[in-house]
């Protein structure tokens, strides 16, 4: 079996995002990036997979924010090839470009399974994990907790949840796109040293892609920060003073009589 995955940058949400001064897009120069949780997760399943079948492990990725870091790592966990699309544009393609890109590099692969996170919280004009499928021309399945082997070759038993927590095991035939919310344990640890130990050994594949003429889902005319509401009023005084003036707060509210 041949696995691709799917791993992006984001931008690290801990610390403020900037608007740029076209109040069009977000000003990304000083951001901080890390790679996409279910990314990781698509990652984790895809050496789980490797390990229990043999199966080779392809990571495919844009040139976009630290990515670099984060292919090392994947070589760390275990991966056989990595392939970067080279990108110098300061924000990346919206979805729908970014699938018929990595659907340019995943064909020449010939992978039968194609793992991608189901979503990143920098998406705006869709969501790339099912747009993938028919850039592949594959089926998709999406939401899925963990992938096991199938009974033949040619299928995995998928496990996908649905709203309320429930879950229903699917057999997919293959070839297939899964959009990955979690694998089936959590993303291994990688110490350092063996980090570093990949970035002397493993080989960053560059493969250069076209940027397809597709038009935008939508046009952003401006982007801001939303305005502040009303602060939260700051109770001080003794414990007697703190409990009057709360139950003042819910008496002036109508809560309490």
């Amino acid at each position: 079996m041949k696995i691709a995955v799917v791993v992006r940058q984001v931008p690290d949400l801990i610390e403020p995002l900037e608007i740029a001064e076209s109040e069009m897009e977000l000003d990304l120069d000083g951001a901080s990036f890390l790679v996409n949780e279910t990314d990781d997760h698509a990652v984790e399943q895809a050496i789980l997979l490797k390990e229990a079948t043999g199966a080779s492990v392809t990571v495919v990725a844009l040139d976009f924010g630290d990515v670099d870091d984060t292919l090392y790592a994947a070589a760390a966990k275990g991966t056989d090839q990595i392939i970067k699309i080279p990108w110098e544009e300061e924000t990346p393609p919206s979805p729908q470009a970014a699938a018929a890109m990595y659907a340019q590099v995943i064909k020449g692969i010939e992978a039968d399974l194609v793992l991608v996170g189901t979503y990143a919280h920098d998406e705006l004009e869709g969501v790339l994990a099912p747009l993938l499928g028919p850039a592949l021309e594959m089926p998709y399945v999406g939401v899925i907790r963990g992938i096991q082997p199938g009974d033949d070759p040619s299928s995995i038993r998928a496990f996908k949840e649905f709203p309320g927590a429930v879950m229903a095991q699917m057999n997919v035939g293959l070839p297939a796109v899964l959009g990955i919310l979690a694998a089936e344990q959590p993303p291994r640890y990688v110490p350092v040293s063996r980090i570093r130990a990949a970035m002397k050994s493993a080989e960053i594949e560059e493969q250069e892609v076209p940027l397809p003429a597709i038009e935008p889902a939508l046009t952003v005319e401006r982007m801001y920060l939303p305005e502040a509401g009303e602060r939260a009023e700051m109770l001080e005084g003794s414990e007697e003073e703190v409990a009057q003036r709360i139950v003042q707060i819910l008496q002036e509210k109508g809560l309490v009589k």
